[in-house]
């Protein structure tokens, strides 16, 4: 949800020259932030995982140095040499998310799944700043290449929660109850993409690239039932991403 959006973000917006090194520092400030992200929260006690005695909280907080260090290094080349502030727009709205789903996993368990939702909006936020930091443009094309990231991160965030919460139901009734919200999110995300291929913001190649996600979700309310494997599951929703990337890319490439 962090790279695949940032690598069609960054392919759509065609770096040239320096852009190139621009793209990698964006990319270097990214993964600091996501890296640096769990042990800030073990140090600020709000996540499972806490520093149990002095030596690992001297840990955490070198490795908060080392991530802090690498990303803000890496932003403020690209905001004070060169003046990428539309990275704040971008980065402020990543934020909010970020915020909002901790404030969603306060509530407990029953808003795990809606929190991921929020979250996901921050983690795909790569596509906007990574196509902006490529074309120095901050438009209605790179807005529209986080929309169908995040539209793809929330459908497989609804497939593995509804695999999860299903892994013992063995009828279609069953299948039903626990991927109700699934069999939801693939009618609002048609919906979504053919608004957007109507207007003119999705190119008709593109939309293959839900093709895949699509089929395997509504497939699996009818398939023979098996013991899940998250493992399994797991490498086939990597593939589902590359796909898509792959297919998001070329459809854009395409048009443009």
């Amino acid at each position: 949800m962090l790279l695949v959006p940032l690598a069609t973000g960054a392919v759509l917006g065609r770096p040239v020259g320096d852009r190139i090194v621009l793209v990698s520092l964006l990319a270097a400030a990214a993964l600091g932030l996501f890296c640096a992200r769990t042990p800030l929260e073990a140090w600020l006690g709000i996540s499972p995982w806490r520093a149990q005695n002095p030596r690992e909280r001297r840990v955490i907080l070198h490795s908060l140095y080392v991530y802090a260090s690498v990303s803000l290094g890496a932003l403020a080349i690209l905001l004070w040499q060169i003046r990428s502030y539309g990275l704040l727009l971008v980065g402020g709205a990543a934020a909010a998310a970020f915020l909002g789903q901790a404030l969603l996993k306060s509530r407990g368990k029953q808003a795990r799944m809606a929190a991921q939702l929020v979250g996901s909006i921050g983690l795909t936020a790569t596509a906007a700043a990574a196509y902006y930091v490529a074309s120095a443009r901050l438009d209605t094309a790179s807005l529209v290449i986080w929309a169908v990231n995040w539209i793809f991160a929330a459908n497989q965030i609804l497939y593995v929660q509804a695999r999860i919460h299903s892994s013992r139901a063995t009828t279609f009734d069953e299948r039903l109850a626990q991927g109700k919200w699934l069999i939801l999110g693939e009618i609002v995300m048609v919906l979504a993409l053919a608004l957007a291929w109507r207007k003119g913001w999705l190119p008709s190649l593109a939309l293959l690239a839900f093709a895949s996600v699509l089929w395997r979700g509504l497939a699996w309310f009818f398939s023979s039932p098996s013991r899940l494997q998250i493992r399994r599951l797991g490498i086939g929703e990597l593939i589902h991403a590359v796909i898509f990337a792959a297919l998001l890319i070329v459809g854009f490439q395409i048009r443009g």
